[in-house]
């Protein structure tokens, strides 16, 4: 038996809570669930606490299911032997915004029953064993301030408050790790590509906290915040005028913004506040598009409501999205909370104003001036009312209560069920030591495992928060104020990074003003297809200008960080916003230009081979043995083969023709170059030769004109095989020359090889153009030194043309000009050199004589 305390120990006796819910039993769970909003002014401490304040409050309907599912729980455990031979009971408080009714609850769970004494509990069969707390950050925090002290077993429902650890010991959680609910957040926002959002929190110290450790998780994602605000809040009654200004100002700013994303991370009345704000401020000079807003709520947060707000509107949450705590239906619950009755449930101090506010009714005997409005019988039924106004189907944090009851008493069964260190199991006087001690409880909560009616794992991780994940909901919303929370997704912490959210955007619901078209929440339209983001100075990330895609770059996606080339074997088309695959080209001969070339090739071909014919058949004839029958034979053979040669450039490139064509084109050119340098030497050293006493003589002969040809010819012959030797030409594909197509070609291999082809030929080509050149006054009848100065000033500017034209082109046009040189130059030499002589034999064979040739 105890004594009594000291009178001066004793406390003055504070106002008392009115709303209390009692169960007896052999242990009995705590709980303090904020049900209740006392509208009271600020207290001065002027004069002693009224008991006037306990007549001014407002209750909040919907968190009465949190006090049904406690009971619940308890009376399913009793029913089902889970605890053998222990009844279970419970004590159920509401506190308030006032920190002091929190420790005063903690202190009144600690101390005798409806005595109010600190630190002083005496014949007092009612032992508390655990107390569950919740739902806002503060009821959490400031209950464990009192409760740890005592190391006595706490379990929070609420957002995870931030403790030290050697507080969070004695407390377990029943929500999940707030960081999988942030990461949850990001992947969302990533996931609908809202990367221009805002922040509303209901606590600055909320707001401070999310700066310091959620912030740069989002901005290094490229989730840019235009605001991040803290709703105001009315501690008091006296309040309310200084909030509607205070709410007019920040939530002009959020209505103003082009933010359509806007993150709510508050407790969970949130709504409350949010919805009373956004119907008092006035929006009307606001676009309506501009005030259009999705609302991204978190897991604290539930649909709740007080009686004033019953006709309000709730449009403003149609499309919204939400987090919550991951729930299953409890089967009976249902029937639990239809079952109840205000005439029957007489220890339940919440059950009256709960019918009061939810069917708009009086009690009877609460009627004193005979004017009551609407009867309450007892009998009415929950199902009727709007989810508005109350919810059936369980939500979040009444699981959460449900949960953490039954972790309770498994907790307790495996206490009851343990050995101590004798190896024998707890017996009547152990199990007396620890009603006095429930401290003895935590090592058994933080290894409670269990499955809940629903089939649910349940367990606390290290760090005593629930191992659970998050489901996500989309609201529709109707004209009656009602509403319906459709399931869309969920976050499994337990899940890879990347499959940490799963999401059926397709099923989501969007605010009618977007006409059920995803919402773009983000600062600037999206840089269109064929455009990359450009940075503005001085503004977020997130705010950028557009520019078109530099040429031969794309971008395929919008909002393109940056432009990117396409393949080698790809072209960006014409907006730049994909690839197309090159065309293959060549020079062929079904085209007309590969026709044409072809055409003139043997046509010159041709008429190489009659000019022959017409000077073997008058080989006798003095115009054609006046000058080295053997050389212009040597000579028409080579134009012969250099019209062939052309040929070899039309066709797709092969092994052979690429190997072929180059170096054939160089000798036979060098041979006909070599043909018309012997040609003029030897018309040079004939008219020498014939001046008396000239030692000229002995060099005029067919010896010299041979030694010309060979010698040139084959050190034109040595480059091609030590060219084909080092490095021979290839068959190869351009992709880069022309923008929309793959040129097949020959690459040349040495292209110093190839340069010193074509500068032995200009080698030749000089010497012989100025030969010629010193030889055009010599009389005509003896020497074809003026035609062929001519027919070498034709070739000369043929291939001095040939070098820039050649070179400004490109693809197979750049084979059509040197085909196109091949056919000139070599026709150039035919026709000026050979169509003078063809003309006199065929045409006036009367000159074609030798006397006639002396004469002149």
């Amino acid at each position: 038996m105890c004594i009594s305390p000291p009178c001066n120990c004793k406390l003055s006796s504070p106002l008392p809570f009115v709303h209390k819910y009692y169960q007896s039993g052999d242990l009995i769970i705590a709980a303090i669930i904020y049900q209740v909003l006392f509208l009271t002014n600020e207290i001065t401490f002027e004069s002693l606490p009224s008991f006037d304040v306990l007549d001014q409050y407002l209750f909040i309907t919907h968190n009465y299911q949190h006090t049904l599912a406690l009971a619940f729980a308890v009376k399913e455990i009793n029913e089902n032997g889970l605890l053998p031979n222990v009844s279970l009971g419970f004590h159920i408080a509401s506190d308030n915004h006032e920190e002091i009714t929190t420790y005063h609850l903690a202190m009144e769970f600690l101390s005798t029953k409806d005595t109010f004494i600190p630190n002083y509990k005496c014949n007092d069969l009612t032992n508390t064993v655990a107390v569950i707390g919740g739902a806002r950050i503060n009821t959490c925090v400031n209950m464990a301030i009192i409760l740890c002290n005592y190391k006595f077993p706490q379990i929070t429902y609420g957002s995870a408050p931030l403790m030290n650890t050697e507080t969070a010991i004695f407390v377990k959680s029943m929500f999940p790790d707030e960081d999988h609910q942030f990461k949850g957040l990001l992947h969302l926002l990533l996931h609908f590509g809202w990367t221009w959002v805002g922040f509303i929190s209901l606590y600055d110290e909320e707001r401070d906290r999310f700066i310091q450790k959620r912030f740069s998780i989002f901005s290094e994602r490229g989730i840019c915040f235009d605001f991040i605000e803290c709703l105001p809040q009315m501690m008091y009654g006296n309040e309310a005028a200084e909030l509607i200004e205070n709410a007019d100002k920040i939530f002009r700013v959020i209505m103003e913004s082009t933010v359509i994303a806007v993150i709510v991370s508050a407790e969970i009345t949130g709504i409350v506040p949010l919805r009373l704000m956004i119907y008092l401020s006035n929006f009307d000079d606001i676009p309506k598009e501009r005030k259009a807003k999705v609302w991204i709520m978190t897991a604290q947060m539930e649909f709740t409501s007080i009686r004033m707000q019953r006709q309000l509107p709730i449009d403003f949450l149609h499309g919204a999205l939400s987090f919550a705590i991951h729930s299953k239906k409890l089967t009976g619950f249902q029937q639990f909370m239809q079952k109840r009755n205000p005439n029957l449930e007489k220890d339940d101090g919440f059950i009256r104003d709960f019918f009061k506010d939810a069917f708009e009714c009086s009690f009877s005997s609460d009627i004193t001036d005979g004017n009551a409005e609407k009867i309450c019988t007892g009998e009415e039924k929950l199902e009727t009312l709007s989810n508005s106004v109350f919810e059936t189907i369980i939500g979040g944090h009444s699981y959460s209560i449900y949960n953490a009851v039954y972790a309770v008493a498994h907790a307790l069964k495996a206490l009851r069920s343990a050995k101590h260190k004798r190896g024998r199991k707890m017996d009547e006087r152990r199990w007396r030591l620890f009603l006095q001690s429930p401290w003895q409880l935590h090592h058994f909560l933080q290894q409670v495992s269990f499955n809940n009616s629903a089939g649910e794992q349940v367990s606390f991780g290290p760090n005593g928060e629930l191992e659970t994940g998050f489901d996500i909901f989309n609201w529709v919303t109707f004209p009656n104020t009602s509403f319906l929370k459709v399931k869309i997704g969920k976050i499994n912490p337990t899940a890879p990074p990347d499959k940490l959210l799963s999401i059926s955007s397709k099923e989501a619901i969007w605010p009618l003003i977007f006409n059920q078209t995803l919402p773009l929440s983000i600062c600037n339209k999206e840089c269109p297809l064929g455009h990359s983001k450009i940075k503005v100075e001085g503004k977020l990330s997130c705010c950028y200008d557009c520019k078109p895609c530099p040429e031969g770059k794309i971008a395929d996606q919008l909002d393109s960080d940056g432009c990117f080339p396409c393949p080698e074997d790809q072209y960006p088309n014409k907006n730049k916003n994909k690839c197309l695959q090159k065309s293959i080209i060549y020079l062929t001969y079904q085209e007309p230009l590969g026709i044409s070339l072809a055409m003139i090739a043997v046509f010159f071909s041709v008429i190489s081979a009659v000019v022959l014919w017409i000077f073997i058949k008058y080989q006798d004839t003095p115009i054609v043995r006046a000058n080295n029958r053997n050389l212009t034979y040597s000579l028409l053979i080579a134009l012969l083969l250099s019209f062939f040669c052309s040929l070899l450039f039309i066709g797709q490139p092969a092994q052979i023709k690429c190997l072929l064509r180059q170096t054939s084109f160089g000798i036979s050119f060098s041979v006909a170059l070599s043909c018309i340098l012997g040609k003029t030497i030897i018309v040079v050293l004939a008219f020498m030769a014939t001046k008396p006493g000239s030692k000229m003589r002995k060099w005029v002969g067919k010896g010299l004109a041979t030694s010309i040809v060979l010698s040139c010819s084959l050190t034109q012959l040595c480059i091609c095989v030590v060219w084909l030797t080092i490095s021979p030409p290839f068959p190869d594909s351009d992709m880069h020359s022309m923008a929309e197509e793959i040129v097949l070609q020959c690459n040349e291999g040495s292209t110093t090889m190839f340069y010193t082809l074509l500068a032995f030929l200009g080698f030749l080509t000089a010497v012989s153009f100025t030969v010629a050149f010193l030889a055009r006054n010599l009389p005509d009848s003896f020497n074809e030194a003026k035609f062929i100065t001519f027919s070498m000033l034709v070739f000369c500017s043929v291939w001095v043309s040939f070098v820039p034209t050649y070179l400004s082109t490109k693809g197979k046009y750049m084979v059509a000009v040197e085909i196109f040189s091949i056919l000139s130059s070599a026709g150039g030499l035919l026709l000026c050199i050979f169509f003078p002589k063809c003309y006199i034999i065929i045409l006036r064979p009367n000159l074609n004589k030798k006397d006639q040739l002396m004469k002149k």
